[in-house]
């Protein structure tokens, strides 16, 4: 069937035409042949006009394939995605200078990550959109090294050295438009692996009321805030959102009566007003010794990118002792696990409850496309064995697919949070090492992350597919 033909196209066919020509001419590659080339196109268009164009632009003869409109329109956003939001920027041909394209149409249409990888038979580049890893190019094995020394160069790496990790950093400016990129190459079995990480230094979108925290928990998170000394801390693992909380956070916070200091790897967003201070650990500025810089600094406020050993723990309980308001990262699983994770790093549990002001958990959802979600009715056999919610809906949203959200179903995310400010109640059972979350729900009626995920999926904002990871979680 023509429609199963349109959803399988090879990468190395698609590849044949730019997202600039395939939208402009409304076309899509489906074959190269002896003859020449063949397209998919719109039926509405007229093939007399654009036949003679295109063999004299791509060198060859041309055959054209009609197909119904919308299939085709289909087929385009999902192959050849376009800009969201206000990121408008022209992709250049590939002709000119593919690796530029390929930044370029990554910030476009908003990845967060670019990995170029080699096997034994081809080489793959995929984008993470959405949290999401797409397969959008191949290249060809003769040109892949040609393409790793470039991107090396831009990074200030050693294009000789292929046996070890490197690390680097490019500042790729268009008009309007600069991007901090951070480089990482990986020695893998058949060649070097590299991921570009696109760190947007923009934070108009940044704000404290759209990331997800729900009435009551922004109140208390908010209240935490305002303490001028004490710990804040937000725990989750890689990619669940943190440091964009802490961002939101310190915008809240900043003001010209403050002096604010963060440390980070690497700074993710430039804040007007606030110093921040890059970690570089090869030459011994690490977390640690950043934090006893700080405190000779007069600050108000410090943010440590995170608390990942015992002497940056030990530092930021010493600093929100002497008066300060510490906000940092770590990595566990919930609220609670926080708590364990600093008597596990031999941070005395007294100290933990006369310094600890708010522990946060949280994981990021991605929220079904509202354009094309479906209804359909729930199955109660679909919930991970042994999660029982208190409600259970008639009804629920399904992922489709559309033009909107490049034929994904899922458009943009939203984090779900576990906010535990600690009181007297609970300093006294941290001190005793007696917390329990039971205790804690009995005493504070803390929503747990499973409730804000399983809140988000009784709205319709999101899929039980989407949350089944969270809810799996607490159902063992």
């Amino acid at each position: 069937m023509l429609t199963d033909t349109l959803s399988n196209i090879p990468l190395k066919v698609l590849q044949k035409v730019t997202a600039d020509q395939a939208w402009h001419y409304h076309i899509i590659p489906a074959a190269e042949t002896n003859d020449g080339l063949e397209f998919f196109v719109d039926s509405r268009v007229n093939d007399a006009h654009i036949i003679p164009e295109l063999e004299i632009l791509f060198g060859s003869k041309v055959r054209l394939v009609p197909v119904d409109t919308a299939l085709l329109e289909k087929a385009l956003s999902r192959y050849f995605p376009q800009s969201r939001g206000s990121k408008k920027t022209q992709i250049r041909k590939r002709s000119e200078d593919f690796l530029h394209e390929l930044i370029l149409e990554a910030y476009t249409i908003g990845s967060s990550d670019i990995h170029i990888e080699n096997y034994e038979k081809e080489n793959r580049i995929r984008l993470r959109i959405d949290g999401k890893l797409v397969e959008r190019y191949t290249v060809n094995p003769t040109e892949y090294p040609a393409l790793i020394n470039k991107i090396k160069i831009m990074a200030n790496l050693d294009i000789a050295e292929k046996r070890l990790p490197q690390d680097g950093r490019i500042l790729f400016k268009e008009p309007g438009n600069e991007v901090d990129i951070r480089v990482s190459v990986l020695p893998a079995l058949f060649g070097e692996k590299i991921v570009l990480r696109l760190l947007n230094k923009d934070t108009t979108d940044i704000h404290i009321d759209n990331l997800g925290f729900g009435e009551q928990q922004i109140k208390l998170y908010l209240e935490g805030t305002r303490k001028s000394n004490g710990i804040i801390l937000i725990s989750g693992p890689t990619g669940s959102g943190k440091t964009t909380t802490l961002y939101a956070t310190l915008k809240v916070l900043n003001r010209p009566e403050l002096n604010i200091l963060t440390v980070e790897d690497p700074i993710e967003y430039t804040l007007e007003g606030i110093n921040q201070v890059q970690l570089k650990e090869a030459i011994g500025l690490t977390f640690a010794s950043a934090m006893r810089t700080f405190l000779r600094q007069d600050p108000d406020i410090i943010m440590v990118g995170e608390i990942r050993d015992p002497e940056t723990a030990q530092m930021a309980i010493r600093a929100a002792l002497t008066g300060h308001l510490v906000l940092s990262t770590i990595h566990t699983n919930s609220a609670l696990g926080t708590i364990t994770r600093l008597l596990d790093m031999g941070v005395p549990g007294y100290l933990i409850a006369n310094t600890l002001n708010l522990s946060v958990a949280q994981r990021l959802v991605r929220l079904l496309c509202p354009e094309c979600k479906t209804d359909e009715e729930f199955n109660p056999a679909l919930l991970p064995s042994g999660y029982k919610p208190a409600y259970i809906p008639a009804r629920h949203s399904v992922a489709k697919g559309c033009s909107h959200c490049f034929y994904s179903g899922y458009k943009g995310r939203k984090a779900v949070y576990e906010v535990l400010p600690v009181d007297e109640e609970i300093s006294s059972m941290i001190r005793a090492q007696e917390i329990t979350i039971s205790k804690v729900q009995e005493k504070t009626g803390l929503t747990l992350l499973h409730e804000s995920a399983w809140r988000l999926f009784e709205q319709r904002l999101t899929s039980l597919e989407e949350i089944y990871p969270i809810l799996l979680t607490e159902s063992h």
